[in-house]
């Protein structure tokens, strides 16, 4: 996301009738999606959660959010 791709701004990309802007709005929502589900991991699991219990919230399997999860914490030290 840029500076100016505010979630705001890019609800209004995504209907706009030139591809590359709404391709561009479609990719910085990705990167906002992709941050907020590692945000609320980091914090469900500092709290105690469990990776099923983050999993059934996030309507995935445990051993998919493990698999996209585990190692990164494991590398900045969150996970043991």
């Amino acid at each position: 996301m840029t500076g100016r791709d505010t979630p705001a701004s890019l609800a209004g990309r995504v209907t706009d009738k030139d591809p590359a802007v709404g391709l561009h709005a479609v990719v910085s929502l990705r990167r906002l999606l992709e941050e907020l589900e590692r945000l609320h991991v980091d914090n469900a699991r500092e709290q105690g959660w469990t990776w099923q219990r983050v999993a059934d919230a996030l309507q995935i399997s445990r051993q998919s959010v493990h698999e996209k999860h585990a190692g990164r914490r494991r590398a900045m030290g969150r996970e043991s």
